[in-house]
């Protein structure tokens, strides 16, 4: 097929749509099509352009889809990915209270950051103004993990622990990686279409002239 293209703008109507094959008889090229199936066309799409519809097949949509291995939903909650990540966290929490009689506390925490750590590190900027619900539920694995490495009992008080290993809360986590995301933006201008977003806005002479503040863009600018 030398064209493809869904329209997008077509409503969803109970779940599904069609996706039309059709064929053009004058330019040999057959191409995409989608409809609703209160909308399907008939036999042929516009004679007047030789185009022949050959067969209609059913698309059934979905309400999340992965991508770069993190997970969208169609309200933007990220449920589904935090869910999956925190079953695959207790996964191996649960594995590493089996051998940590085994390990010194080093060692555990060392195993503790770059299995399970990593998880809650990956993609996490768009964790940024979640609803609280959602980063409680991350927050809770963590404080699971943290008893696993120390051995504490299943109710003890966390911040300690925490603070122990020097672990930062999921919170911190979003917000240092957003932080050291943007200094490397504005230090080396890459990437560039991050780089285009930012803006730094000069202040007057005062005792705080030495921080940076960045104007925020409109939204019409950002989902151009």
């Amino acid at each position: 097929m030398r064209a493809t293209k869904v329209n997008a703008g077509l409503a969803e109507s109970n779940g599904r749509l069609l996706l039309g094959i059709w064929r053009d008889s004058l330019h040999g090229t057959c191409g995409l099509t989608a409809c609703t199936p209160g909308s399907a066309p008939g036999p042929t799409l516009g004679n007047e352009y030789g185009k022949t519809l050959l067969y209609l097949l059913p698309l059934t949509t979905t309400h999340s889809a992965r991508n770069l291995g993190f997970i969208f939903d169609e309200n933007l909650t990220f449920s589904d990915h935090i869910s999956s990540v925190s079953k695959s966290c207790y996964y191996h929490i649960r594995q590493l209270r089996c051998i940590r009689p085994y390990l010194d506390t080093k060692t555990a925490s060392a195993i503790a950051t770059s299995i399970v750590h990593s998880k809650f590190d990956y993609c996490n900027s768009l964790y940024h103004n979640l609803p609280k619900c959602q980063i409680t539920r991350l927050q809770q694995t963590q404080n699971s993990l943290a008893r696993a490495v120390v051995k504490a009992p299943k109710f003890s008080h966390t911040t300690p622990i925490l603070r122990s290993l020097h672990w930062l809360k999921i919170t911190e986590r979003v917000e240092y990686k957003l932080l050291s995301l943007t200094y490397k933006v504005l230090t080396t201008t890459q990437p560039s279409y991050l780089h285009n977003l930012i803006t730094v806005q000069h202040s007057r002479s005062t005792r705080s002239s030495s921080l940076v503040t960045l104007a925020r863009h409109p939204h019409h600018l950002l989902y151009e």
